[in-house]
């Protein structure tokens, strides 16, 4: 169904593919930048991934200034001190290689800039980031499940307030996307697992949500099917540069449907679990993905059929009476993580990763004033949340 009206922007320019990263020095040349601040974790710095990219740009841009100490948790004390680096060093670009936190860090630094603030506490709230001064952004991910090279959100935690803060604003879309399986190819299979359910929970939610329209469905079709294809392929074997392409592809696409759509119920509760718990994102998604379908499955059944279609193919889909097909669904998706718990130890429950039973009324509190419970198709009370959470425990 067409809604009577809906908006639909990503302005993201994409370079996906063989010697992806080699571009990077051409895209920001047509800013006249020349001297980026280079973000990425001390991980990834200690594998090679940074010097990877440092490589690949050569002598054709300043790459001295170069920051690792970002947190898996990207945090207002590190936004704030990193765009004291940007400035001391006369940087005039960012180029961010890694996965959602420094990518969503990357962000922040760049809202710093753009608005000339000095504390990412100024920028809190609704719709109150106008155009600013241009800091040209790249993006490189290096997992396969966020999207934020591609959304106008970023999800910062306040340590302070023991809570995460998500901003949404087009001023936040990176200029460029580089997606290169050089970045992803070395990810392990529960990682690969892991952040592959996000990227499918970010698909499935953008396409039931009720901020859905028929372009943000295109491109959430589109991700759910490579999914379907490729991402048990990139847990069974990490070095199929085909199936992490095309996980990469997916992920990028998931995060453009619901950069327009939204996401629901399960980013609402992962949100809150992550701030009170901090369980890793894309095992709070996985566990909780399931369950959230089932609450929603009085609105969404016939949806959750398609979804059956695009996941797991004709055969399966055609092999099922019509009306068990939403069901089906979320069947075949806790076979599917079961299989991943088996292969790589994935979690099923939030009692295997983290989460104490005490923290659930906690995290059902916070859950409940998520911004994303808004465009949940089915309307959620603190109770319903505290009641998904227990038997997600």
């Amino acid at each position: 169904m067409i809604p009577k009206y809906y908006e639909f922007l990503n302005s993201v320019k994409i370079l996906s593919g063989d010697k992806a990263l080699e571009n990077i020095p051409y895209e920001l040349k047509q800013f006249n930048a020349s001297k980026p601040i280079i973000l990425s974790d001390a991980m990834l710095q200690k594998i090679g991934t940074v010097d990877i990219v440092i490589k690949a740009i050569g002598d054709q841009l300043d790459t001295s200034t170069v920051f690792v100490d970002i947190p898996p948790d990207s945090s207002y004390k590190v936004v704030n001190a990193i765009r004291e680096v940007y400035t001391q060093n006369n940087c005039d670009s960012i180029i961010a290689i890694g996965g959602g936190s420094v990518i969503d860090t990357a962000k922040g630094v760049r809202m710093l800039i753009s608005q000339q603030a000095e504390d990412i506490k100024q920028l809190e709230g609704s719709e109150i980031l106008k155009k600013g001064i241009k800091a040209p952004f790249v993006v490189v991910p290096t997992t396969s499940g966020t999207g934020s090279e591609a959304t106008l959100v970023a999800v910062i935690s306040n340590p302070d307030e023991g809570t995460k803060k998500e901003f949404v604003s087009y001023e936040l879309l990176p200029d460029a996307a580089v997606l290169d399986v050089r970045m992803t190819e070395t990810l392990p299979p529960k990682i690969t697992a892991s952040t592959g359910m996000d990227a499918l929970c970010h698909a499935l939610e953008a396409y039931t949500c009720l901020q859905k329209n028929p372009v943000s469905d295109a491109y959430a079709i589109s991700a759910m099917r490579l999914i379907g294809e490729y991402l048990e392929k990139a847990v069974d074997k990490p070095k199929d540069k085909k199936a992490r392409i095309a996980m990469a592809n997916a992920s990028l696409l998931a995060g453009i449907a619901f950069s327009n759509s939204m996401v629901g119920l399960v980013h609402a509760i992962g949100h809150a679990a992550g701030g009170v718990s901090h369980i890793p994102h894309g095992n709070a998604m996985a566990i909780l993905l399931p369950h959230v379908m089932e609450f929603n499955m009085p609105k969404c059944e016939k949806l959750y059929g398609d979804v059956l279609l695009y996941l797991f193919g004709p055969e399966v889909y055609a092999s099922a009476p019509a009306q068990e097909r939403g069901r089906l669904c979320v069947e075949k998706i806790r076979q599917m993580l079961h299989r991943f718990n088996e292969k790589c130890g994935l979690p099923t429950r939030l009692r295997d990763d983290k989460v104490k039973e005490i923290d659930l009324l906690p995290i059902a509190e916070k859950a409940i004033n998520d911004g994303a419970i808004v465009v949940n198709p089915v309307g959620a009370t603190k109770e319903d949340v505290l009641e998904i959470l227990k038997k997600a425990y």
